[in-house]
């Protein structure tokens, strides 16, 4: 009896030893979670990140991507961060505003930006880094900054001069920055969910919104907006985050996988924004469904006139330093409109 007894603990002992190391190769399961399509630059990126991942981690990590508000809405995705629900994120960078830091909404501003080089002045820079040092309190970390492109206002009238949009519903993310712009125009703003804007685009619930050409085309937006104004107004990007504490418990290898990921993701990110953008544009006209209007230099600059004003209204709440530091960076100056 003893003999078995012993024989039996002894295989115990080797069943459990066997299993050690394939408990210990589970993969940590990264959950990074997004609310647009999949062809998007933001959606494409981030499956190249995770394939960047588990080749370079030998399956050791293992980020599962999930587009399009799989899990959560914009409105919700913060708050599912910070409680560790996900673990990463790829926001617009107006989230950061309702979320108590308001410097990032200098994004936000009216025409601050004229090109891509002058952007990534800010975005590669100090003052990008400054920017997300800013964001550790709130239990976040952020990790880079990818493009989408700027924006462009579509409607189901002309939009050309700001007197075209007086009196419009149109649809923004939660930004006062964004609402002033909005306001300055005569438009009435609506906050909400970017998976809502279709329905609400398709019912008369809004009569217009303001979105890059990716955007508009994978959401198909163009099959309810008659018109595209190619106003290149305002930026759009995303900041790639992480859950503070979840970042901080991962060994210093494993976090030196996913930083030379991010790195080489967001040069992919960054290439294929303007590319898939421009596509974008092209298919909206072979469409047939939406009428894109070029505005003129004259007109563009009225429109930067209209909504010049927004800088001076949010210069205090943004901070005037910040934003004397990005004029620096890219030559804006609301005082010479």
């Amino acid at each position: 009896m003893m003999i078995r007894r012993s024989f039996l603990a002894a295989s115990a002992l080797s069943l459990l030893c066997a299993a050690l190391p394939a408990a210990a190769q589970s993969p940590v399961v990264i959950k990074f979670s997004h609310v647009v399509a999949k062809d998007t630059p933001k959606g494409l990126a981030a499956d190249y990140f995770a394939d960047l991942v588990a080749k370079r981690s030998g399956g050791k990590l293992k980020v599962e991507v999930y587009p399009n508000s799989q899990l959560y809405k914009d409105g919700e995705e913060m708050e599912a961060l910070q409680l560790g629900s996900v673990q990463m994120l790829a926001p617009s960078l107006a989230k950061f505003g309702p979320l108590g830091v308001p410097d990032f909404e200098a994004f936000d501003l009216p025409f601050i930006f004229d090109d891509y080089a002058e952007l990534h002045k800010v975005t590669q820079g100090p003052i990008g880094k400054a920017l997300f040092r800013k964001l550790e309190p709130k239990g976040i970390v952020g990790l880079a900054y990818w493009d989408n492109a700027f924006k462009d206002f579509s409607a189901n009238k002309p939009l050309k001069t700001p007197a075209d949009f007086k009196g419009l519903k149109m649809r923004i993310q939660s930004s006062k920055v964004l609402d002033s712009q909005m306001r300055a125009l005569g438009v009435n703003p609506q906050v909400m969910a970017f998976s809502e804007v279709y329905q609400a685009l398709s019912t008369g619930v809004v009569d217009g919104t303001e979105n890059p050409p990716s955007n508009f085309y994978t959401q198909k937006m163009h099959e309810v907006q008659k018109f595209m104004l190619r106003s290149q107004h305002g930026y759009l990007g995303y900041a790639v985050i992480v859950n503070k504490k979840f970042w901080d418990g991962l060994p210093a290898d494993q976090r030196k996988i996913l930083d030379e990921a991010m790195v080489e993701a967001t040069k992919y990110a960054n290439d294929i924004a303007k590319k898939k953008n421009d596509e974008d544009v092209e298919a909206v006209r072979k469409s047939g469904k939406t009428t894109i209007i070029v505005p003129t230099a004259a007109e563009r600059l009225e429109l930067k006139k209209a909504m010049a004003k927004v800088h001076k209204e949010h210069a205090g709440r943004i901070g005037a330093e910040l934003l004397q530091s990005i004029y620096k960076e890219t030559g804006f100056d609301p005082d010479k409109l």
